[in-house]
């Protein structure tokens, strides 16, 4: 369905959403191997508590009454639970700036998730910080020092048996209806860790009935679909199974999301540009 009358680029990575960033000669965040990519920190744990609590009470409020929200497929998360107990890569596109929270809904998955992002939107306001950052936000460091930390992090949240979770389309295209080329960053991973990827889509339906009442009639009404999961091969080569997983994947979204004729491939070496 046509949710609003946005213009969207012609390239699918280009960012849409304009945040403003606080200089950082201020000393707000530096996001080199001094930050605390990987936090055991009493603090942290405390403050993702207290971050889960208000997600999973308040803010599901919110998406029930004024965002409509359905969660469509958690039986697959108990047809695969002994595949997915040991944590995963999910995945799903990037279309509403609650869709991060959506994703730890329909996993029930708020204190054992974890999402890399954007680093300089860490530093667009505190209360931003605080609800990205202990919702599980990992920012993805702006030096190789401190690449190598945050990677180390990912290997040991891994080994944790927690979630990571990956928007391979990169950026955010609010209410966008169809599914974009994809970076192959999750795939990677899912292939690394050998590891269940689970793709997720979310799709749009038009407000009526009660729901005309309960929020703006530009904003749809929201459905998340978790689909069946892709298991890498390790017999094969990485950058084969890697590029399988995506067009899987990708197909699976499109279809799940009853889109006829999507007009992006899964990847982004073809596109025509």
């Amino acid at each position: 369905m046509k949710v609003k009358d946005i213009k969207y680029p012609d390239y699918p990575f280009t960012r849409m959403m304009k945040v403003k960033v606080e200089d950082s000669s201020k000393g707000r965040y530096q996001f080199d191997e001094n930050y605390p990519y990987l936090d055991d920190s009493f603090n942290y744990k405390f403050n993702r508590a207290i971050n889960a609590f208000v997600l999973r009470w308040i803010d599901n409020i919110y998406h029930r009454v004024c965002l409509g929200l359905r969660i469509e497929g958690r039986e697959i998360l108990k047809k695969y639970k002994k595949e997915l107990s040991k944590g995963g890569v999910s995945i799903c596109n990037h279309v509403f700036r609650e869709d991060t929270v959506m994703v730890c809904r329909a996993l029930n998955k708020y204190r054992s998730f974890h999402l890399p992002i954007f680093a300089k939107h860490l530093n667009a306001s505190r209360l931003f910080y605080w609800m990205i950052r202990y919702l599980g936000g990992i920012p993805i460091a702006e030096n190789m020092a401190g690449m190598r930390k945050f990677n180390e992090a990912l290997d040991t949240y891994h080994e944790r048996g927690e979630w990571i979770h990956v928007f391979p389309e990169e950026v955010r295209w609010d209410f966008y209806p169809y599914i974009r080329p994809f970076r192959k960053g999750p795939f990677t991973m899912a292939y690394k860790y050998n590891c269940p990827l689970l793709p997720m889509v979310i799709t749009f339906r038009e407000r009526k009935g009660f729901f005309r009442l309960t929020g703006s009639k530009d904003t749809p009404l929201f459905t998340i679909k978790i689909l069946e999961p892709v298991f890498p091969d390790r017999t094969k080569t990485r950058e084969s199974e890697v590029n399988r997983m995506m067009a899987e994947s990708h197909e699976r979204m499109v279809k799940a999301a009853g889109i006829e004729n999507n007009p992006w491939p899964a990847n982004p070496s073809d596109l025509n540009v």
